[in-house]
């Protein structure tokens, strides 16, 4: 019952919940107030001291005592009659809260401006409700039966004036003579009026409420009671009717407004009193007919009263009078009328005996005058009576129902056979042996979960049976109450629904060892129909639109309550029987259940959704002759040119592949397809959806005509015949790619090219939605599944669209890695990862890599304009065609030329309503499609903000949302279903058209307009279905930037919209913009940071310092939002150097010098954050404080207070810097400047040290040569960038006058140190960076220098040394005869010190070197040592262990490995090769030479093979070692494919990295 229609004395919690959330209370204090168990008259007396007591703030005991106080006034007339609200001022907000005009999503954009209520589900913005349609209870008055009966008729008559509001719900009567004690009445329903004698058989019918007499002693109770049937019976038994008369239904007679013929229902304490009243017959009647009288008149039968909002038991007392011919035949029953006399306390009959008769709906006396015609008439009442019996005997066999049809329309809605894309959700008790024998259909259809009440189900039940042929996850009902409140899409995922079916087990798992197990009904109730609303409320409000699925409930066994229950949510939350059916083979199992579900429902509409009486194995047969494919098992390709079978499990247990089988469709039956429907099919393709499998199916059976085949799609299929056949790629994952415009038709020539290989290779489509992991485990399995020889299986082509780069590489290298440690070498790969992605520039990616790469354009060649302009004609001689049913072909036959798109859409635009929905939705779409790739918006959205509720009414069943648009809207928006979510949403037939559609529909109102009233569109925000998918649109729209990576034209700063709006209408627009999308959609602290962005950019420092803020308060440890916050003080900070004239620095340099040390705070703060961060690596921190910090140092080399000397040095500012010196100008005007000023070059050392360790892990390919992309150096050439910034670090710390002045002292150190650094020897990677240069001789140069500057090696630091050894093994690179290298012998001692300190730590670069020094050499290490191998072995470990480190999570990363030198050929120093140097013996652009290294090209120079040296060493296991000076050493496999099976003797090329020993170009010794 509705919380509104009670008074408050029977408010529970929840009903005080629901009103605490009405109000807008906050949540945690509507949780506290239920955990308090504040019930109705506990909220009447709630006061300040209370609330105080249990933690709420006084804003919110304000309102709550305020609003509290309102409802005790309007809610007096509950306790007594109605003072301060009249009757009918109830009427009408109860009438208007039963029936909103508004619909679902209105109610919840009522809701929803409430803040604390903004993101609940709508399940818990109302409180529940009974269904429409049913005669709703208005106050349970039950406890008020012991007041005097004028009380409790006052009582009702207050509460019950709304009634004739409602309406009427009418309820069947029990059976005649009826005793099932499974029948049950529904509290409050109706039945007919009170009836006279029809035709003598069907009962007359006669109402007592007996709710006051319920309530009196045993011998007043009895009286009352013998003294209704007595009459009732005498009046039956003289007209010769059957008849029953009721007690606890309303009549007429007594002035109670309510209903006649309402069931109310009485308590009963003791059965026995009301049977036991029935003894009165023998003192009622006469004796020669109370024998007669009491085998006429049958027992009481007790019929229990249901209400779904009222745990007390009431029932409806019936007796029933059935006057049988060969029993009354010439008897006239007289009676003598018991009553209680209160004075004496004595039970009196009346003197006179008397016949009643029933004329019409009363049972009244015959009157004496009478008396004789009426005895003389009994024989002609004897003789009808003998004729209606002997009638009704006849009559008595019913013809059988048509139940085969009835239930193919209940399962096919009328069609000719079931639509596969409908969900179907099963709730079964107990399946016995037999059942389980005839249930196959549930195999064929599309089940979603299943509600199972059977504990034993997995042992030899449904469970049992169905988990052989299906992929299913096992689950209980507190699986489904999401306590970590988790969004939609994460919570489906969690569950693992649409991938497995989902079976809940609602009332234990006998196999199960842990806590849940089977209760009985009562304990089920307390404990878990909690869980059973959470379940079925998350699956009908958030996850499943109304009409996508249908429930079957499944009664195999005796009914109980709690799948009664299951009926009850699923009816409420359904609002209605439309898409329930209930399929029992047993009638009482049906009966029952449906006499515990008429609570909620009718019985008469229960019996229209039942199939009731047929036998399971008829039920059976009758769905599989209706499933519209076949139950043929697929099959797969096999190696042996033959074929495999695939069933439904295994297939389905590779869930993140959509397998093609090479018998795909073929289990179609292509008679059940009209050819409308195929014609349908065909158009739909046509007018923009994706190419599906039935399409080529279809083509290649001659049912539609044949889908045109691209010269790129030949192209892609000689490549990757090239790859098969011919010898152009060794490894066991090869990739072809293509790159395609949008909507130039990339995925389908992609397709085309897997269904032309189905038989030959075996083929899939790549789920990206799943992890990598998943990914890869099912590719294998899918490669070696039923296969004989797991090294010699079919090639595998896997689909991959839309993808991330990162997402991509990492599932190739786990492919290899998988594959690696199994696979012989074969001359065909293992994989074919064929990737499709979209770009605005496919030419460009083609022509950087023509060998891989399929370039797709809207442009068509002449050829292919000749094949559209055919098929064009083809569908123009087709009767009754339009052009506009293939649109977006038309277009595309046009190669979507920019003039003709705009005549078109000029052209559908005319006349059209600019202020209309369907034009806002227009908009609406337009814009997300343009801006948002592959965006769409949900049909639920749609209906909902047109106001279209297409399930509300069964005769609308077959509701088609496009066909009720305009002939504008239908021509552009087509109707697709989501493939992760299988939503249906809709979007428009090309972004090209939607690019058009939005520039001409907003010249009557700009974009930044469009967007502003989108988001003020509540519908689109509040709707339920697919609003996490909208919402995620919403926010790519204004805060996803392109990236070249993903295929776009640039990398941008903002959003391509918010910059378009900066464009064509001003920033300040763009602000306000994302200002109303940061208010609406959550305060998300990643809007904050684009307004800081924006401001900063727009130079608004002030504004967007303080939008920095307010992103870093949402999320406090976000490194990239850290970053942002010191963006805003590096360009503030820039824009005052670069635009302020010299006196206005001087002027502000305090407040200058603060900003800059502010961003370089900021920046440290991006630096530990980061570090905490495991899925992610952002430097930007490292860079930003480096460029800041540097930026810093020459503004201060500029001031006066620094003067240069003659040799143009700053001594003066090295001072200050390095030493405790302040100059007495800016003692203290700097005061608080001091101490982080002089802090300034070892933040800056630590910065660069940490970029240059970076590096070397992870250096990019690209050199300064290549590279011709503006975007930042750090980025984009991150070596130069250092290398630079080092120098010019450097700079400002040298000074060869201190030198000169104060000798050996500490400072002086520093600034050699830093001497070294400025010429490029202050890091690792600047050191190594020289390999790289032009101009060798230069770095040669250089190199010696630095070497130079070191006048005693072996008293330097550690870093020192590091960088002193590195420049030996650099310059050797370079100059192998130079004069100032030393000997490995020497530098050998000298790294002693990074193996003996037991304690210390060292950088990874250290172990890197030792692993360079003590890699045996041919002339040093003649004899063999356990001691070098030792150091070799722990240097390798310690690498990895620091390489684990630094990659974190971030699985891209991991098969990084870069090598910086190879073992060449001699000895000494001079057999080390760099990397750089095989690099120039490669001919060819960038991309070229990275596809040499990648493919195994490089391996196949001559040159390489004459300086590089192979390394003999073995396999094991998939794993490959070398040996070392004594033993065994671990070698790293570049690529893990190319690891021979099993234990082969190898040889390779060694590579040296900071991730250990690596082995290139593995081959078997012959």
């Amino acid at each position: 019952m509705d919380y509104t229609d009670l008074p408050l004395d029977e408010w529970n919690e929840s009903h005080v919940k629901y009103w605490l959330e009405s109000i807008g209370i906050k949540k945690v204090y509507v949780e506290k107030l239920c955990e308090e168990e504040v019930t109705g008259p506990a909220l009447k007396i709630l006061d300040d001291k209370f609330l105080k007591g249990m933690g709420m703030k006084q804003g919110q005991i304000h309102i709550l005592i305020q609003k509290r106080d309102k409802l005790l006034q309007g809610n007096i007339g509950y306790q007594d009659k109605i003072g301060g609200v009249t009757a009918l001022d109830h009427n009408k907000t109860h009438s208007e809260s039963k029936y909103p005009k508004e619909s679902d999503s209105s109610t919840e954009e009522k809701k929803g401006n409430q803040e604390e209520n903004k993101h609940k589900p709508a399940s818990d913005l109302k409180p529940a409700s009974l269904p429409r349609g049913s005669l709703k209870p208005q106050c349970s008055n039950e406890k008020n039966t012991t007041h005097s009966s004028d009380t409790h008729s006052e009582m009702e008559s207050t509460v019950n004036i709304s009634v004739p509001l409602d309406p009427v719900r009418l309820s069947p009567f029990r059976p005649f003579k009826s005793t099932d004690i499974n029948f049950k009445y529904v509290k409050n329903s109706v039945f007919a009026p009170e009836t006279g004698s029809h035709d003598l058989i069907i009962p007359c019918h006669e109402y007592k409420s007996f709710d006051t007499a319920a309530m009196l002693d045993r011998p007043r109770l009895q009286v009352k009671f013998a003294r209704e049937v007595i009459k009732f019976a005498s009046a039956c038994l003289n007209i010769r009717t059957n008849g029953t008369i009721h007690f606890g239904v309303m009549d007429r007679d007594k002035e109670k407004n309510r209903t006649h013929g309402q069931i109310i229902g009485i308590p009963i304490r003791e059965t026995e009193m009301y049977v036991d009243a029935l003894d009165y017959i023998e003192k009622c009647f006469e004796s020669s007919v109370h024998a007669t009288a009491r085998q006429c008149i049958h027992p009481p039968v007790f019929i229990e009263v249901i209400s779904t909002d009222s745990h007390e038991q009431f029932f409806v007392v019936e007796v029933d009078i059935e006057p049988l011919f060969d029993i009354v035949k010439g008897k006239l029953f007289q009676v003598r009328i018991p009553d209680f006399i209160e004075k004496s306390n004595k039970i009196n009959f009346e003197r006179d005996k008397i016949a009643f008769q029933r004329v019409g709906s009363k049972s009244e006396p015959v009157k004496n005058d009478n008396l004789i015609k009426f005895i003389q008439d009994l024989q002609e009442r004897d003789h009808w009576r003998k004729k209606a019996e002997t009638f009704n005997h006849k009559n008595q066999t019913d013809s059988p129902q048509n139940l085969g049809r009835k239930l193919s329309v209940l399962l096919t809605d009328g069609k000719s056979c079931l639509d596969s894309s409908v969900w179907y959700i099963l709730v079964a008790n107990k399946c016995g042996e037999e059942d389980i024998k005839s249930i196959d259909f549930l195999r064929h259809i599309n089940i979603f979960c299943v509600f199972d009440f059977d504990e034993d189900s997995s042992i030899s039940g449904l469970y049992f049976k169905y988990k052989k042929y299906h992929a299913t996850t096992s689950h209980f009902l507190k699986d489904y109450s999401n306590d970590n409140k988790m969004s939609t899409n994460d919570f489906s995922k969690h569950l693992c629904l649409f991938v497995k079916k989902s079976w809940i087990f609602c009332n234990g798992r006998s196999d199960f060892p842990g806590n849940e197990k089977a209760c009985d009904e009562n304990t089920w109730i307390r404990t878990k129909r909690k869980y059973l609303k959470k379940a079925v409320s998350f699956i009908c409000d958030d996850l499943l639109p109304k009409g996508s699925f249908k429930v079957l409930f499944l009664l195999f066994s005796p009914v109980e309550k709690p799948i009664v229950d299951t009926f009850h949510e699923f009816y409420s939350e359904m609002n209605g029987m439309d898409f329930i059916i209930c399929l029992s083979e047993s009638r009482e199992n049906y009966e029952k259940w449906a006499n515990l579900a008429q609570a909620s429902c009718s019985i008469e509409t229960l019996e229209q959704q039942s199939i009731v009486g047929m036998k399971l194995s008829h039920v059976d047969a009758t769905i599989q002759s209706k499933l519209p494919c076949t139950t043929n098992y697929r099959h797969l390709p096999v190696s042996t040119k033959g074929l495999c079978l695939l069933p439904t499990l295994e297939e389905e247990k590779m869930y993140s592949l959509e397998i093609l089988c090479a018998d795909q469709c073929d289990d179609i039956i292509l008679d059940l397809l009209s050819t409308k429907e195929i014609q349908m099919i065909d158009e739909t393709f046509y007018r923009g959806k994706k190419v599906s499998w039935k399409n080529f199916w279809l083509a290649d059976k001659r049912k539609c005509g044949e889908i045109i085949e691209r010269e790129a799609s030949k192209e892609l299929s000689r490549m990757l015949n090239d790859v098969i056949y011919g010898s152009l790629f060794q490894h066991s994952v090869v990739k072809l790619k293509v790159f395609h415009e949008p909507g130039s038709g990339g995925s389908t020539i992609a397709r085309q090219v897997l269904w032309k290989q189905r038989t030959d290779l075996r083929c899939a489509v790549i789920k990206t939605t799943f992890p990598v992991a998943t990914v890869c485990q099912h590719a294998v399995d899918f490669r070696h599944y039923d296969e004989k020889d797991p090294q010699n299986c079919l090639p595998v082509l896997l689909l991959v669209e839309d993808y991330d780069e990162e997402y991509l590489e990492d599932l190739i290298y786990t492919l290899m890695n998988s594959m690696g440690p199994n696979k012989k070498h074969s001359s065909k790969p293992s994989f074919i990862l064929l990737c499709c992605k979209r770009s605005n520039a496919p030419n460009k990616f083609c022509k950087a890599s023509p060998l891989d790469t399929v370039s797709v354009t809207h442009k068509l060649t002449d050829q292919e304009k000749n094949q559209f302009r055919t098929k064009l004609e083809k569908f123009e001689n087709q009767k009754d065609f339009k052009l506009e049913y293939i649109l977006t072909f038309v277009l595309m036959s046009n190669e979507f030329d920019p003039a003709y798109v705009r005549e078109f859409v000029e052209h559908l635009l005319k006349d059209i309503d600019l202020s209309s929905q369907e034009t806002s939705l227009m908009r609406y779409v337009a814009l997300l499609n343009f801006y948002v790739h592959n965006s769409y918006i949900s049909l639920s959205h749609c209906e909902a903000f047109l106001g279209l509720m297409p399930y509300e009414e069964i005769s609308v069943r077959q509701y088609d949302f496009i066909s009720n648009l305009s002939e504008q809207a239908q021509l552009i928006f087509i109707k697709l279903r989501e493939t992760t979510t299988y939503i249906s949403s809709i979007r428009i037939i090309h972004h090209l058209v939607a690019k058009e559609i939005l520039c001409q529909l907003s010249g009557s109102q700009p974009q930044s307009k469009i967007a502003m009233k989108l988001l003020q569109e509540k519908v689109f925000l509040q709707h339920r279905f697919g609003r996490e998918e909208l919402i995620k649109f919403i926010r790519d729209l204004f805060i996803r930037r392109d990236k070249k990576s993903r295929g776009d034209n640039t990398d941008s700063l903002f959003s391509p919209f918010i910059e378009h709006i900066c464009t064509t209408e001003n920033p300040e627009k763009a602000i306000e913009v994302l200002k109303y999308a940061y208010e609406c959609l959550g305060k998300d602290a990643f809007f904050a940071q684009q307004l800081a962005r924006l401001h900063y950019v727009y130079e608004k420092f002030e504004d967007a310092k303080f939008w920095a803020e307010v992103a870093k308060s949402h999320l406090p440890n976000d490194s990239f939002i850290l970053d942002t916050e010191g963006q805003v003080y590096r360009k503030w900070f820039n824009f005052i150097v670069d635009k302020k004239s010299d006196e206005e620095i001087a002027r502000d340099i305090t407040e200058i010098i603060e900003i800059a040390l502010k961003a370089m705070k900021c920046f440290r703060a991006t630096q530990q954050a980061a570090k905490s961060e495991r899925d992610t690596m952002n430097n930007s921190g490292y860079f930003g404080e480096v460029e800041v910090g540097c930026r810093l140092l020459k503004l201060l080399s500029t001031l006066d207070v620094f003067p240069k000397d003659a040799k143009g040095e700053n001594p003066e500012l090295v001072q200050y810097l390095l030493t405790d010196y302040i100059p007495e100008d800016i003692k203290k005007p700097w005061g608080n400047l001091h101490s982080r000023l002089k802090g300034l070059r070892q933040n800056i050392y630590n910065a660069l040290d940490w970029i240059s360790e970076d590096l070397s892990y992870f250096q990019t390919d690209k050199n300064q040569a290549d590279d011709d992309d503006k975007r930042e150096e750090q980025v984009n050439n991150p070596r130069g960038w250092l290398k630079r910034q080092c120098k010019v670090y450097a700079t400002f710390f040298s000074s060869s006058t201190l030198i000169e002045e104060n000798g050996a002292r500490s400072e002086t150190q520093l600034i050699r140190q830093m001497n070294i650094c400025k010429h490029g020897g202050g890091n690792v990677t600047t050191i190594l960076s020289f390999l790289s240069d032009k101009n060798d001789k230069k770095s040669i140069q250089s190199l010696e220098k630095i070497i130079s500057l070191y006048s005693n090696p072996k008293n330097v630091d550690d870093t020192d040394l590091i960088n002193y050894i590195l420049c030996h093994f650099t310059l050797a690179c370079l100059s192998p005869g130079s004069s100032a290298l030393l000997n490995l012998r020497t530098l050998r001692e000298f790294s002693k010190r990074f193996f003996k300190k037991r304690h210390a730590t060292f950088p990874a670069s250290a172990h890197f070197l030792l692993t360079l020094l003590y890699w045996p050499d041919a002339a040093l290490d003649k004899d063999s040592s356990s001691d070098k191998d030792d150091i070799l072995k722990s240097a390798l470990n310690t690498l990895k262990r620091l390489h684990d480190i630094k990659i974190k999570d971030v699985a891209p990363r991991k098969k990084r490995i870069y090598t910086i030198f190879f073992l060449g050929k001699g000895y000494d120093l001079t057999k080390i090769v760099s990397r750089t140097k095989i690099d120039k013996l490669m001919k060819g652009s960038l991309d070229e030479r990275r596809k040499n290294w990648q493919n195994g090209e490089v391996w196949k120079i001559p040159d390489v093979h004459n300086i590089l040296e192979r390394v003999n060493g073995w396999t094991e296991d998939g794993r490959v070692f070398a040996m070392g000076h004594s033993g065994r050493v671990p070698i790293l496999p570049l690529h893990f494919d190319s690891v021979p099976p099993g234990n082969e003797n190898v040889k390779f090329y060694l590579g040296f990295s900071f991730n250990g020993l690596a082995a290139h170009d593995i081959q078997v010794k012959m």
